[in-house]
């Protein structure tokens, strides 16, 4: 840390930047990957309930619209263990890397996409009131503060232009 309490950075190479960064991302991938498998798993049994051919077609189609989303967040979220794992030994690392974070980066903005189209659903079958598009926007605005504002803020106050490299 320096005077004005930014920091600097730490003295490594930058192989042993990316060895630490994709320990990092990994990390990062498994609890977001464990929140989407669950929620995912748990779409793909709606349609095997009896209740399910008695929803109204808006509620289907937006349901068709959360399993697909679903779907393509699993694939962003499990894209960098394939990455790695093809280019593993290929000494790109770096490359992989910055590769990765930006696949998690696009399954986190898809994730946002499919909690908050199944918790549209949820509330619509749930509730039938005009109220549940003004809760799920509430709690898009919260996702979008947690993931996104909190981390921006904090990423602009404390570190440095030469850090966004991180």
């Amino acid at each position: 840390m320096t005077e004005d309490g930014r920091r600097r950075g730490r003295h490594e190479t930058e192989e042993e930047r990316a060895d630490r960064m994709w320990g990092e991302l990994i990390q990062e991938v498994r609890v977001a990957q464990t929140g989407v498998q669950i929620l995912f798993g748990f779409l793909l049994t709606v349609v095997f309930y009896p209740k399910f051919t008695r929803l109204p077609a808006d509620d289907q189609h937006i349901y068709i619209v959360t399993v697909v989303l679903g779907a393509c967040t699993t694939g962003a979220l499990i894209g960098p263990v394939s990455l790695h794992r093809l280019v593993s030994g290929r000494r790109i690392k770096p490359q992989a890397v910055r590769l990765a974070a930006r696949l998690t980066f696009v399954g986190l903005v898809m994730l946002l996409a499919t909690t908050t189209s199944a918790l549209l659903l949820i509330l619509r079958v749930a509730t039938h009131d005009s109220y549940v598009p003004w809760l799920v926007t509430g709690v898009v605005a919260w996702y979008l503060t947690c993931w996104f504002g909190l981390p921006m803020w904090a990423r602009r106050r404390h570190t440095t232009s030469r850090d966004d490299d991180a």
